[in-house]
Protein backbone atom coordinates (compact mmCIF):
# COMPACT_ATOMS: atom_id res chain seq x y z
CA UNK A 1 0.00 0.00 0.00
CA UNK A 2 2.63 2.33 0.88
CA UNK A 3 4.54 1.53 -2.44
CA UNK A 4 1.49 2.68 -4.16
CA UNK A 5 0.70 5.84 -2.44
CA UNK A 6 4.68 6.33 -3.49
CA UNK A 7 3.81 5.41 -7.03
CA UNK A 8 0.78 8.07 -6.84
CA UNK A 9 2.82 10.83 -5.00
CA UNK A 10 5.28 10.64 -7.98
CA UNK A 11 3.11 10.46 -10.64
CA UNK A 12 1.13 13.96 -9.50
CA UNK A 13 4.39 15.54 -8.80
CA UNK A 14 5.50 14.57 -12.33
CA UNK A 15 2.27 16.24 -13.30
CA UNK A 16 2.75 19.46 -12.16
CA UNK A 17 6.14 19.46 -12.72
CA UNK A 18 5.25 19.29 -16.16
CA UNK A 19 2.47 21.51 -15.75
CA UNK A 20 4.42 23.91 -14.22
CA UNK A 21 7.26 24.04 -16.90
CA UNK A 22 4.07 24.87 -19.68
CA UNK A 23 2.97 27.52 -17.54
CA UNK A 24 2.81 30.69 -19.05
CA UNK A 25 3.90 34.29 -17.70
CA UNK A 26 1.39 35.80 -15.44
CA UNK A 27 0.81 39.85 -15.90
CA UNK A 28 1.20 41.50 -12.34
CA UNK A 29 1.09 45.07 -13.25
CA UNK A 30 1.71 47.84 -16.23
CA UNK A 31 3.23 51.47 -16.23
CA UNK A 32 2.16 53.96 -18.70
CA UNK A 33 4.89 56.21 -18.86
CA UNK A 34 4.08 60.69 -20.13
CA UNK A 35 4.29 60.89 -23.51
CA UNK A 36 5.84 63.94 -23.36
CA UNK A 37 8.62 63.22 -21.00
CA UNK A 38 11.60 64.74 -21.58
CA UNK A 39 15.00 62.92 -21.49
CA UNK A 40 18.67 63.98 -19.79
CA UNK A 41 19.65 64.94 -22.85
CA UNK A 42 19.10 68.65 -22.25
CA UNK A 43 16.59 68.67 -25.23
CA UNK A 44 13.59 70.59 -24.88
CA UNK A 45 11.56 69.24 -28.11
CA UNK A 46 10.34 66.08 -29.63
CA UNK A 47 12.92 66.06 -32.17
CA UNK A 48 15.77 66.84 -29.13
CA UNK A 49 14.97 65.59 -26.10
CA UNK A 50 11.64 63.66 -25.98
CA UNK A 51 11.67 60.19 -25.22
CA UNK A 52 10.74 57.61 -27.65
CA UNK A 53 10.63 54.80 -25.51
CA UNK A 54 11.29 51.29 -25.90
CA UNK A 55 12.17 49.82 -29.99
CA UNK A 56 13.85 47.67 -27.60
CA UNK A 57 14.60 46.93 -23.44
CA UNK A 58 17.69 44.87 -21.99
CA UNK A 59 18.42 44.30 -18.31
CA UNK A 60 22.42 44.35 -17.34
CA UNK A 61 22.40 41.52 -14.61
CA UNK A 62 26.23 41.95 -13.93
CA UNK A 63 25.17 45.78 -13.22
CA UNK A 64 21.38 45.61 -12.01
CA UNK A 65 20.79 48.11 -14.70
CA UNK A 66 17.82 48.73 -17.57
CA UNK A 67 18.81 50.47 -20.82
CA UNK A 68 15.58 50.89 -23.09
CA UNK A 69 16.52 51.80 -26.49
CA UNK A 70 14.60 54.57 -28.89
CA UNK A 71 14.79 54.40 -32.57
CA UNK A 72 15.70 56.49 -35.27
CA UNK A 73 13.69 60.01 -34.10
CA UNK A 74 10.11 61.56 -34.84
CA UNK A 75 10.82 62.29 -38.37
CA UNK A 76 11.18 59.45 -39.60
CA UNK A 77 14.19 59.28 -41.41
CA UNK A 78 13.50 62.57 -42.62
CA UNK A 79 14.54 64.96 -40.09
CA UNK A 80 18.27 65.31 -38.21
CA UNK A 81 17.93 63.41 -35.09
CA UNK A 82 20.84 62.14 -32.64
CA UNK A 83 20.34 58.44 -31.80
CA UNK A 84 20.56 57.62 -27.91
CA UNK A 85 19.73 55.16 -25.27
CA UNK A 86 18.14 55.71 -21.74
CA UNK A 87 19.65 54.11 -18.93
CA UNK A 88 16.72 53.82 -16.40
CA UNK A 89 15.07 52.65 -13.28
CA UNK A 90 12.49 50.74 -11.87
CA UNK A 91 10.91 50.15 -8.38
CA UNK A 92 10.56 46.40 -8.47
CA UNK A 93 8.51 44.21 -5.87
CA UNK A 94 10.77 41.46 -4.84
CA UNK A 95 7.99 39.43 -4.20
CA UNK A 96 5.05 39.68 -6.69
CA UNK A 97 7.50 41.65 -9.80
CA UNK A 98 4.91 44.36 -9.54
CA UNK A 99 7.04 47.43 -11.01
CA UNK A 100 6.96 51.18 -10.45
CA UNK A 101 8.37 54.43 -10.01
CA UNK A 102 10.51 54.72 -13.94
CA UNK A 103 13.15 57.22 -13.62
CA UNK A 104 15.78 58.15 -16.57
CA UNK A 105 19.03 57.97 -15.14
CA UNK A 106 21.09 58.55 -18.39
CA UNK A 107 21.02 59.71 -22.04
CA UNK A 108 23.83 58.54 -24.08
CA UNK A 109 24.30 59.22 -27.49
CA UNK A 110 25.40 57.13 -30.22
CA UNK A 111 28.27 58.93 -32.58
CA UNK A 112 31.37 57.82 -34.91
CA UNK A 113 34.45 59.96 -34.65
CA UNK A 114 32.32 62.81 -32.60
CA UNK A 115 30.26 62.94 -35.60
CA UNK A 116 26.20 61.75 -34.33
CA UNK A 117 24.80 58.51 -35.60
CA UNK A 118 21.92 60.12 -37.23
CA UNK A 119 18.28 58.89 -37.72
CA UNK A 120 18.72 60.66 -41.69
CA UNK A 121 17.77 58.05 -44.04
CA UNK A 122 21.13 57.36 -46.03
CA UNK A 123 21.79 59.92 -48.59
CA UNK A 124 23.16 59.11 -51.35
CA UNK A 125 20.75 56.09 -50.69
CA UNK A 126 24.02 53.63 -51.80
CA UNK A 127 25.75 54.93 -49.11
CA UNK A 128 24.79 54.46 -45.37
CA UNK A 129 27.42 56.87 -43.68
CA UNK A 130 26.49 58.02 -40.06
CA UNK A 131 22.52 57.17 -41.14
CA UNK A 132 21.19 55.22 -37.97
CA UNK A 133 17.95 53.60 -36.66
CA UNK A 134 18.58 51.80 -33.79
CA UNK A 135 16.16 48.48 -32.95
CA UNK A 136 17.59 45.83 -31.19
CA UNK A 137 19.99 46.67 -28.07
CA UNK A 138 22.46 44.24 -25.38
CA UNK A 139 25.31 44.77 -23.34
CA UNK A 140 28.40 42.42 -23.97
CA UNK A 141 29.35 40.50 -20.83
CA UNK A 142 32.87 39.71 -21.67
CA UNK A 143 33.44 43.76 -22.26
CA UNK A 144 30.45 45.84 -21.22
CA UNK A 145 30.14 47.34 -24.54
CA UNK A 146 26.57 48.09 -26.39
CA UNK A 147 26.15 46.17 -29.25
CA UNK A 148 23.29 47.78 -31.24
CA UNK A 149 21.42 46.89 -34.02
CA UNK A 150 20.22 49.13 -37.00
CA UNK A 151 17.37 48.54 -39.98
CA UNK A 152 18.72 50.63 -42.28
CA UNK A 153 22.17 48.19 -43.34
CA UNK A 154 20.56 46.25 -41.89
CA UNK A 155 23.54 46.67 -39.39
CA UNK A 156 25.35 45.51 -36.28
CA UNK A 157 27.55 47.92 -34.62
CA UNK A 158 29.59 47.71 -31.22
CA UNK A 159 29.68 51.19 -29.17
CA UNK A 160 31.62 52.27 -25.85
CA UNK A 161 29.45 52.50 -22.56
CA UNK A 162 29.74 56.59 -23.79
CA UNK A 163 28.24 55.93 -27.15
CA UNK A 164 31.59 56.07 -29.25
CA UNK A 165 31.30 53.64 -32.23
CA UNK A 166 34.19 51.05 -31.87
CA UNK A 167 33.62 49.02 -35.16
CA UNK A 168 30.77 48.01 -37.47
CA UNK A 169 29.88 43.82 -37.79
CA UNK A 170 29.62 42.66 -41.55
CA UNK A 171 26.81 42.30 -42.51
CA UNK A 172 26.20 39.38 -45.09
CA UNK A 173 25.90 39.72 -48.34
CA UNK A 174 22.92 38.25 -49.14
CA UNK A 175 20.84 40.44 -46.69
CA UNK A 176 22.27 43.72 -47.69
CA UNK A 177 19.22 45.67 -50.12
CA UNK A 178 20.14 46.02 -53.91
CA UNK A 179 18.97 45.27 -57.52
CA UNK A 180 20.45 41.64 -57.83
CA UNK A 181 21.47 42.15 -61.56
CA UNK A 182 23.41 45.87 -60.77
CA UNK A 183 24.71 45.30 -57.56
CA UNK A 184 23.53 48.43 -56.68
CA UNK A 185 22.07 49.06 -53.04
CA UNK A 186 19.61 51.42 -52.00
CA UNK A 187 19.39 51.61 -48.17
CA UNK A 188 17.07 54.27 -48.12
CA UNK A 189 13.84 52.40 -49.72
CA UNK A 190 12.87 49.71 -51.68
CA UNK A 191 13.00 51.40 -55.62
CA UNK A 192 15.55 49.58 -57.42
CA UNK A 193 15.60 46.98 -55.27
CA UNK A 194 15.22 43.06 -55.74
CA UNK A 195 17.13 41.33 -53.51
CA UNK A 196 18.03 41.43 -49.91
CA UNK A 197 15.93 43.16 -46.65
CA UNK A 198 13.11 45.25 -47.16
CA UNK A 199 12.88 48.57 -46.34
CA UNK A 200 12.52 49.27 -42.44
CA UNK A 201 12.75 45.27 -42.00
CA UNK A 202 16.06 45.35 -40.81
CA UNK A 203 17.80 43.91 -37.45
CA UNK A 204 14.64 44.14 -35.35
CA UNK A 205 15.65 41.69 -32.84
CA UNK A 206 19.01 41.12 -30.91
CA UNK A 207 20.06 38.74 -28.52
CA UNK A 208 24.06 37.92 -26.97
CA UNK A 209 24.48 34.50 -25.89
CA UNK A 210 25.37 33.83 -22.06
CA UNK A 211 29.26 33.77 -22.64
CA UNK A 212 29.31 36.75 -24.77
CA UNK A 213 30.53 34.77 -27.91
CA UNK A 214 27.87 35.47 -30.08
CA UNK A 215 25.34 37.76 -30.92
CA UNK A 216 21.98 37.50 -32.50
CA UNK A 217 20.58 39.53 -34.75
CA UNK A 218 17.12 38.94 -36.50
CA UNK A 219 15.15 40.40 -39.32
CA UNK A 220 12.28 41.92 -38.94
CA UNK A 221 10.45 39.65 -42.19
CA UNK A 222 11.05 38.04 -45.10
CA UNK A 223 13.72 39.45 -47.57
CA UNK A 224 12.76 40.93 -50.87
CA UNK A 225 14.25 37.72 -52.70
CA UNK A 226 12.81 35.33 -50.30
CA UNK A 227 8.87 36.81 -50.24
CA UNK A 228 9.24 39.78 -49.76
CA UNK A 229 5.53 41.20 -47.92
CA UNK A 230 3.68 38.03 -48.47
CA UNK A 231 7.02 35.58 -47.01
CA UNK A 232 6.33 34.16 -44.15
CA UNK A 233 10.03 32.61 -43.25
CA UNK A 234 13.08 35.27 -42.09
CA UNK A 235 16.62 34.67 -40.80
CA UNK A 236 18.03 35.09 -37.90
CA UNK A 237 22.06 35.95 -38.04
CA UNK A 238 24.82 34.55 -35.51
CA UNK A 239 27.52 36.23 -35.32
CA UNK A 240 31.04 35.79 -33.64
CA UNK A 241 31.77 39.18 -31.28
CA UNK A 242 35.24 38.36 -31.25
CA UNK A 243 35.83 38.30 -35.29
CA UNK A 244 32.66 40.78 -35.99
CA UNK A 245 31.80 38.04 -38.94
CA UNK A 246 28.52 36.37 -39.65
CA UNK A 247 28.93 32.30 -38.60
CA UNK A 248 25.65 31.03 -39.48
CA UNK A 249 21.75 31.78 -40.20
CA UNK A 250 18.93 30.14 -39.35
CA UNK A 251 15.38 30.50 -40.69
CA UNK A 252 12.31 31.53 -38.69
CA UNK A 253 8.70 31.07 -39.79
CA UNK A 254 6.43 33.93 -38.69
CA UNK A 255 2.63 33.35 -37.64
CA UNK A 256 1.09 33.47 -41.23
CA UNK A 257 -1.14 37.35 -41.09
CA UNK A 258 -2.19 39.87 -43.76
CA UNK A 259 -1.68 42.43 -41.39
CA UNK A 260 1.87 43.29 -41.10
CA UNK A 261 3.06 40.47 -39.05
CA UNK A 262 6.82 40.85 -38.20
CA UNK A 263 9.34 40.67 -35.15
CA UNK A 264 10.07 42.90 -32.45
CA UNK A 265 12.70 41.78 -29.97
CA UNK A 266 14.58 38.80 -29.38
CA UNK A 267 15.79 37.36 -26.31
CA UNK A 268 18.53 35.04 -25.00
CA UNK A 269 17.09 32.35 -22.74
CA UNK A 270 20.67 30.37 -23.14
CA UNK A 271 23.02 29.13 -25.89
CA UNK A 272 20.44 27.78 -27.68
CA UNK A 273 16.82 28.87 -26.59
CA UNK A 274 15.36 32.37 -26.76
CA UNK A 275 12.19 34.20 -26.83
CA UNK A 276 10.93 35.76 -29.64
CA UNK A 277 8.50 38.83 -30.18
CA UNK A 278 6.11 39.30 -32.97
CA UNK A 279 3.28 41.62 -33.70
CA UNK A 280 0.95 43.09 -36.49
CA UNK A 281 0.54 46.79 -37.04
CA UNK A 282 -2.70 46.94 -35.23
CA UNK A 283 -3.58 48.74 -31.72
CA UNK A 284 -3.68 52.72 -30.33
CA UNK A 285 -0.87 54.54 -32.70
CA UNK A 286 0.20 57.52 -34.35
CA UNK A 287 -2.24 56.39 -37.60
CA UNK A 288 -2.63 52.82 -37.03
CA UNK A 289 -5.93 50.60 -37.34
CA UNK A 290 -7.13 49.33 -33.99
CA UNK A 291 -9.12 46.20 -34.61
CA UNK A 292 -7.14 42.71 -33.98
CA UNK A 293 -4.08 43.95 -32.50
CA UNK A 294 -2.19 40.45 -32.53
CA UNK A 295 1.13 40.77 -29.78
CA UNK A 296 2.44 37.34 -28.89
CA UNK A 297 5.66 35.50 -27.42
CA UNK A 298 7.35 32.30 -28.60
CA UNK A 299 9.95 30.59 -27.62
CA UNK A 300 12.50 28.93 -30.02
CA UNK A 301 15.27 26.71 -30.12
CA UNK A 302 17.88 26.63 -32.76
CA UNK A 303 20.09 23.47 -32.02
CA UNK A 304 18.38 21.70 -34.48
CA UNK A 305 18.11 23.85 -36.86
CA UNK A 306 20.13 24.09 -40.55
CA UNK A 307 22.99 27.12 -41.53
CA UNK A 308 20.84 28.51 -44.33
CA UNK A 309 23.90 30.88 -44.92
CA UNK A 310 23.93 29.78 -48.59
CA UNK A 311 19.94 28.49 -49.38
CA UNK A 312 17.54 30.47 -50.82
CA UNK A 313 14.75 29.81 -48.59
CA UNK A 314 11.84 29.38 -51.05
CA UNK A 315 13.87 27.56 -53.35
CA UNK A 316 12.43 24.84 -52.37
CA UNK A 317 15.72 23.38 -51.69
CA UNK A 318 15.34 21.45 -48.11
CA UNK A 319 16.67 22.68 -44.56
CA UNK A 320 15.24 22.45 -41.08
CA UNK A 321 13.84 25.52 -39.30
CA UNK A 322 14.26 26.64 -35.92
CA UNK A 323 11.57 25.12 -33.81
CA UNK A 324 9.24 27.16 -32.72
CA UNK A 325 6.84 26.34 -29.37
CA UNK A 326 3.27 27.27 -29.53
CA UNK A 327 2.34 30.88 -27.93
CA UNK A 328 3.20 31.30 -24.26
CA UNK A 329 2.09 35.26 -23.99
CA UNK A 330 -0.36 37.31 -25.48
CA UNK A 331 0.30 41.15 -25.06
CA UNK A 332 -2.76 41.88 -26.01
CA UNK A 333 -4.46 39.94 -22.99
CA UNK A 334 -3.82 42.39 -20.35
CA UNK A 335 -4.54 46.04 -20.91
CA UNK A 336 -4.34 48.96 -19.02
CA UNK A 337 -7.23 51.37 -17.72
CA UNK A 338 -5.15 54.18 -18.77
CA UNK A 339 -5.30 53.36 -22.32
CA UNK A 340 -9.26 52.50 -22.16
CA UNK A 341 -8.04 49.05 -21.86
CA UNK A 342 -7.21 48.83 -25.45
CA UNK A 343 -4.21 47.54 -26.48
CA UNK A 344 -0.92 49.14 -27.78
CA UNK A 345 -0.11 49.20 -31.62
CA UNK A 346 3.91 48.55 -31.06
CA UNK A 347 5.15 46.37 -28.57
CA UNK A 348 8.74 46.34 -29.44
CA UNK A 349 11.17 45.66 -26.08
CA UNK A 350 11.37 41.87 -24.24
CA UNK A 351 13.71 41.33 -21.33
CA UNK A 352 13.94 38.97 -18.56
CA UNK A 353 14.67 40.80 -15.63
CA UNK A 354 16.41 39.83 -11.88
CA UNK A 355 15.16 36.92 -10.15
CA UNK A 356 12.38 36.98 -7.50
CA UNK A 357 12.17 36.15 -3.78
CA UNK A 358 10.19 32.81 -4.72
CA UNK A 359 12.78 31.59 -7.11
CA UNK A 360 10.77 32.82 -10.34
CA UNK A 361 11.74 35.46 -12.69
CA UNK A 362 10.26 38.88 -13.53
CA UNK A 363 10.16 39.50 -17.49
CA UNK A 364 9.27 43.54 -18.95
CA UNK A 365 7.74 44.35 -21.91
CA UNK A 366 7.18 47.88 -23.56
CA UNK A 367 5.87 49.95 -26.26
CA UNK A 368 7.54 52.33 -29.06
CA UNK A 369 4.97 55.09 -29.24
CA UNK A 370 6.22 56.56 -31.86
CA UNK A 371 6.87 59.95 -29.75
CA UNK A 372 3.40 60.57 -30.66
CA UNK A 373 4.23 62.85 -33.51
CA UNK A 374 3.20 62.37 -36.85
CA UNK A 375 4.32 64.28 -40.15
CA UNK A 376 2.37 65.67 -43.50
CA UNK A 377 3.54 64.79 -47.06
CA UNK A 378 5.44 67.67 -46.81
CA UNK A 379 7.32 66.89 -43.32
CA UNK A 380 5.51 69.09 -41.32
CA UNK A 381 5.31 67.52 -37.98
CA UNK A 382 2.11 67.47 -35.02
CA UNK A 383 1.60 66.09 -31.41
CA UNK A 384 -0.90 63.14 -31.81
CA UNK A 385 -3.29 63.76 -28.69
CA UNK A 386 -5.59 60.75 -27.65
CA UNK A 387 -9.13 60.19 -25.93
CA UNK A 388 -8.27 56.77 -24.83
CA UNK A 389 -11.93 56.00 -23.37
CA UNK A 390 -13.32 56.35 -27.15
CA UNK A 391 -14.17 53.30 -29.05
CA UNK A 392 -11.43 54.44 -31.97
CA UNK A 393 -8.77 56.57 -30.06
CA UNK A 394 -6.81 57.27 -33.74
CA UNK A 395 -10.22 58.19 -35.03
CA UNK A 396 -11.02 60.79 -32.83
CA UNK A 397 -7.71 62.13 -31.86
CA UNK A 398 -6.42 65.50 -32.74
CA UNK A 399 -3.41 66.93 -34.32
CA UNK A 400 -1.73 70.24 -33.28
CA UNK A 401 1.59 71.55 -34.91
CA UNK A 402 4.50 70.20 -32.69
CA UNK A 403 4.74 72.00 -29.54
CA UNK A 404 1.44 73.70 -29.27
CA UNK A 405 -2.39 72.97 -28.11
CA UNK A 406 -4.13 75.25 -30.41
CA UNK A 407 -4.74 75.82 -34.35
CA UNK A 408 -5.35 71.68 -34.55
CA UNK A 409 -7.06 69.45 -37.15
CA UNK A 410 -9.13 66.86 -36.51
CA UNK A 411 -11.51 66.02 -33.84
CA UNK A 412 -11.08 69.04 -32.36
CA UNK A 413 -9.15 73.04 -33.18
CA UNK A 414 -7.66 72.77 -29.36
CA UNK A 415 -6.31 70.23 -26.89
CA UNK A 416 -9.73 70.47 -24.11
CA UNK A 417 -7.64 71.67 -20.98
CA UNK A 418 -9.63 68.97 -18.77
CA UNK A 419 -7.40 66.57 -19.24
CA UNK A 420 -8.88 63.88 -21.69
CA UNK A 421 -6.72 64.20 -24.47
CA UNK A 422 -2.81 62.88 -24.02
CA UNK A 423 -0.07 62.23 -25.81
CA UNK A 424 0.28 58.65 -26.54
CA UNK A 425 2.19 57.01 -23.35
CA UNK A 426 5.10 54.68 -23.40
CA UNK A 427 3.67 50.99 -22.20
CA UNK A 428 5.49 48.53 -19.49
CA UNK A 429 4.35 45.78 -18.40
CA UNK A 430 5.25 43.33 -16.08
CA UNK A 431 5.40 39.44 -15.79
CA UNK A 432 5.85 36.87 -13.37
CA UNK A 433 7.48 33.84 -15.21
CA UNK A 434 7.83 30.86 -13.15
CA UNK A 435 11.17 29.27 -12.35
CA UNK A 436 10.19 25.76 -14.41
CA UNK A 437 9.60 27.48 -17.74
CA UNK A 438 13.02 29.79 -16.95
CA UNK A 439 14.69 26.23 -15.65
CA UNK A 440 17.13 26.29 -18.92
CA UNK A 441 18.01 30.04 -18.49
CA UNK A 442 21.56 31.24 -18.18
CA UNK A 443 21.99 35.20 -17.35
CA UNK A 444 24.65 36.56 -19.51
CA UNK A 445 28.31 36.39 -16.75
CA UNK A 446 31.64 37.95 -17.41
CA UNK A 447 34.63 36.40 -17.87
CA UNK A 448 36.99 36.53 -14.48
CA UNK A 449 38.58 39.55 -16.18
CA UNK A 450 35.52 41.58 -17.17
CA UNK A 451 34.84 40.98 -13.35
CA UNK A 452 38.48 42.67 -12.47
CA UNK A 453 37.19 45.29 -14.77
CA UNK A 454 33.90 45.68 -13.06
CA UNK A 455 35.00 45.74 -9.76
CA UNK A 456 37.71 48.11 -9.79
CA UNK A 457 35.26 50.47 -11.80
CA UNK A 458 32.58 49.98 -8.62
CA UNK A 459 36.03 51.01 -6.49
CA UNK A 460 36.30 47.52 -5.21
CA UNK A 461 39.84 46.18 -6.28
CA UNK A 462 40.83 44.60 -2.92
CA UNK A 463 37.54 42.39 -3.42
CA UNK A 464 38.51 41.79 -7.25
CA UNK A 465 41.97 40.52 -6.01
CA UNK A 466 40.60 38.52 -3.65
CA UNK A 467 37.94 36.57 -5.71
CA UNK A 468 40.82 36.30 -8.11
CA UNK A 469 42.95 34.73 -5.46
CA UNK A 470 40.23 32.40 -4.28
CA UNK A 471 39.84 31.36 -8.08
Amino acid sequence: MNKNKSKIAIALLAMLTAGAAQAAPSFVNGLALDGGMLDLSSGTTANNGRVGYFSDIYYDTNRNQWWGLSDRGPGGGTLSYDTRVQRFSLDIDQNTGAISNFKILETVKFSNAGSAMNGLAPSPSSTLGNAFDPEGFVVNPKTGNFLVSDEYGPSLYEYDRSGNLLRTFATPANLIPRNAASGIANYAGDTGNDAGKRTNRGFEGLAISPDGKYAYAMLQSATLDEGGGNGSVNRIVKFDTATGNAVGQYAYEMKRSSQGQGISALVAINNHEFYVLERNNRGIGVGATLATADKEVYKIDISGATDVSNIDLDSGAAYTKVTKSGQILDLDANTLAALGNKSPEKWEGLAIGPKLADGSFMMLAGTDNDYSVTQNGTGTQFDVYFRFSDADPYASSIQCPLGTTTGCTGAATSVPGDGSYRLLPGVLHSYKVSAAELAAYTAPVPEPESWAMLMAGLGLVGFAARRRRAD
